[in-house]
């Protein structure tokens, strides 16, 4: 029996019984829904993360207070031992990292902005170097960042995001125009270029501040971060390992005492984002597993009552001369194609649910090439496996038997 022959069989089988057909394939249908859906939305946080969470730039990293933690019991230690982070700090890596090409201070607070009766409340106020913007990813739209001289002597002028300049300055060029912060006011001097939303939230509802006038605003109390770009981005570990003990120095730490303070990289985003979505893919797959168990069960079921019902075919095509491994290649072919046919159907759905969710939902899904390849070859392992027990017993049958047995 060719393999041809054996394919239209079991789909003029399929076509037969829709019904019947249907109901068998459900389990493995919602299994390969499940987990291509999965794949997709996991695939797609993974590319959102890596484009719009990680992206520090090349050789960029970010030295803070806390750093990647992951438990609530290291961030109770952390608290309690970690230092704020200062200008001072900033200066002393500045002066003495040798491998650093360029270092900038950001600091964060929250406060009200109004203009003509207008106001945005919750908006974040960043207090930054002027040079940020050789480190960090911030685009200029219109107008300009802030210059070093006017960091130095805290003069008040502010960098917007896109979203504050829609909302505070419709229809009007926003540059040089008046903007109050609490109860100061500001020049704009610059628009930054709109950065879209992640997860829902807006990446552009912002101001930039020089940090001098940020800290005579809202105190000293507030940690500051510390970007810091190494001169040659393979070189990244080394210029990491040169700010350690810089810091380490500068806060007095002995030798055995743990780091006071964190560090953040694309790198380290990426891995720590990596091992989540490895635990989730997992509990995913033996969630679905069992569905997918169980469609196999019910693929198996229905291959035993077609054996049942197909007795005089089978009785018939051994007396013609059919051998025993013919009858059990042609189930097994069935019980693959039956399969297969439930994985393609999954397939389809899950793209199609892949789609929904990334045009009607903040989440973002990417439909991996690779899932369908890897769902089909699910597919026919339980095709193979739970089709293998029908196909020896048709193979066993008796042809004088058979061909006795009733319909």
């Amino acid at each position: 029996m060719s393999l041809l022959e054996g394919i239209r069989i079991a789909l003029g089988s399929l076509i037969a019984n829709p019904l019947r057909s249907f109901l068998t394939l459900l389990g493995i249908i919602i299994g390969i829904t499940s987990i291509i859906a999965v794949i997709s939305v996991i695939e797609g946080l993974n590319l959102y993360v890596a484009d719009k969470l990680s992206n520090l730039g090349p050789g960029v990293f970010v030295v803070q207070r806390f750093g990647l933690i992951t438990n609530h019991e290291d961030f109770i230690k952390a608290f309690r031992r970690n230092k704020k982070l200062t200008l001072a700090d900033a200066d002393a890596i500045r002066d003495r990292a040798v491998l650093a090409s360029a270092v900038a201070v950001e600091v964060h607070a929250s406060d009200e902005l109004k203009v003509r009766g207008e106001s945005v409340r919750n908006v974040d106020i960043g207090g930054i170097t002027a040079d940020v913007l050789e480190i960090e990813p911030y685009e200029v739209e219109s107008g300009r960042i802030f210059t070093p001289a006017e960091v130095d002597h805290a003069v008040p002028v502010c960098f917007v995001g896109f979203e504050v300049a829609e909302r505070l300055f419709p229809l009007v060029d926003p540059v040089d125009k008046s903007l109050r912060i609490g109860n100061r006011e500001f020049r704009v001097c610059g628009v930054a270029r709109k950065r879209g939303s992640v997860f829902g939230m807006s990446r552009d509802n912002f101001v930039k501040i020089p940090v001098t006038l940020h800290q005579r605003i809202y105190g000293l109390r507030n940690s500051v971060n510390i970007s810091v770009k190494a001169a040659d981005p393979g070189n990244m570990q080394d210029t990491m390992d040169e700010v350690r003990l810089i810091m380490r120095s500068r806060h007095h730490l002995a030798y055995a005492d743990d780091d006071d303070f964190g560090f953040m990289s694309a790198d380290g985003l990426n891995a720590l984002w990596a091992n989540l979505t490895r635990i989730i893919f997992r509990v995913a797959v033996f969630v679905v597993g069992i569905s997918l168990v169980v469609g196999g069960i019910v693929v198996m079921n229905i291959m035993l009552v077609s054996v049942i019902e197909r007795r005089r075919e089978i009785g018939l095509r051994k007396a013609v001369g059919a051998r025993p491994r013919d009858i059990r290649l042609q189930f097994l072919i069935e019980s693959v194609v039956l399969s297969s046919v439930g994985g393609a159907i999954g397939i389809t759905t899950a793209w199609l649910l892949a789609m929904a969710i990334r045009t009607w939902s903040p989440l973002p899904a990417a439909f991996p090439l690779w899932a369908p390849i890897m769902a089909f070859l699910i597919c026919g392992t339980i095709g193979v496996f739970f089709g293998l027990n029908p196909a020896s017993k048709a193979a066993k049958l008796d042809p004088i038997e058979a061909l006795r047995a009733d319909g």
